[in-house]
C-alpha cells in the first residue's frame, strides 16, 4: 500500500486489467476517472516492465469520456489546432500554457462554487454578483490567449529571403540581416519564458 503522501500505484496487466495496489482491488477506467475527480493522486505502471504509463492511460480516459453522448468538452477547432502543434516549434510551450490556463480555470471554478453555496436564499441582486468570477475568468482567458498569440509570433519562421530581383536580375536582399535575425532568436525565447513565469506569478497571487 502506498504511503499517505505518495500516489497510489495502479498496475496495468497484459490483459488490460487495472489493479489498485492501495485497495487491493481491480478497477476500471471509470474508477480512475472518479479518483481524479476526488483529487486522489495515482500513478499507472506497466505490471511487467514497471514503466510509468500514466499519460497514455489518462489520455485513454479522456477518449472514453469524449465518446459518451452529451459529454464532449473538446471542440473540433481546438482538437484540430492541438494536432497541428505536434512537431511544430510551438509544441515546447503548449503543455505549459495549457497547464497554467487550467490552473487558473480551476481556481476561478472553486471561487464560483463558494459563492454559489453562499447565494442560497439571497436576493436576486446578490445572485447577480455571482457573475463576477465568470467575468474574471473570461478576462484571464483573454490575457492568456494574448500571451499565447504573442508567443506564436515569436516562433513564426521568418519569411524566406526570396530573390528580390532588380533590373539586372540579381538579388538585392543582403545576407547580413538574415544572420542578425537568427542570432536574436535566443532573446525571443527568453522573453517567452519570462512571460510564462509572469503568468505563473499571477496565478500564485490568486490562490
Amino acid at each position: 500500500m502506498a504511503a499517505k503522501d505518495e500516489p497510489i500505484i495502479i498496475k496495468k496487466y497484459a490483459n488490460r486489467r487495472l489493479y489498485n495496489t492501495g485497495t487491493s482491488t481491480y478497477v476500471t477506467l471509470e474508477d480512475l476517472a472518479e479518483m481524479v475527480k476526488k483529487g486522489e493522486e495515482f500513478t499507472v505502471q506497466d505490471a511487467k516492465t514497471g514503466d510509468d504509463i500514466t499519460h497514455p492511460v489518462l489520455t485513454q480516459i479522456i477518449f472514453e469520456l469524449e465518446n459518451k453522448e452529451g459529454q464532449n468538452m473538446l471542440p473540433i477547432p481546438f482538437l484540430r489546432q492541438l494536432i497541428a502543434f505536434y512537431g511544430d516549434q510551438m509544441q515546447m510551450i503548449v503543455p505549459s500554457f495549457l497547464e497554467q490556463s487550467m490552473i487558473a480555470f480551476s481556481k476561478e471554478q472553486e471561487r464560483f462554487r463558494e459563492q454559489m453555496k453562499g447565494a442560497l436564499g439571497k436576493s436576486p441582486l446578490d445572485m447577480m454578483k455571482i457573475a463576477t468570477p465568470i467575468k474574471a475568468l473570461e478576462e484571464q482567458t483573454r490575457r492568456n490567449m494574448e500571451m499565447f498569440q504573442n508567443a506564436m509570433r515569436l516562433f513564426t519562421p521568418f519569411p524566406p529571403a526570396g530573390p528580390a530581383a532588380g533590373s539586372n536580375g540579381t538579388s538585392a536582399a543582403p545576407a547580413e540581416p538574415a544572420r542578425k535575425e537568427t542570432s536574436e532568436k535566443p532573446d525571443d525565447l527568453q522573453e517567452l519564458k519570462e512571460q510564462i513565469a509572469a503568468m505563473q506569478r499571477k496565478l500564485d497571487t490568486m490562490s
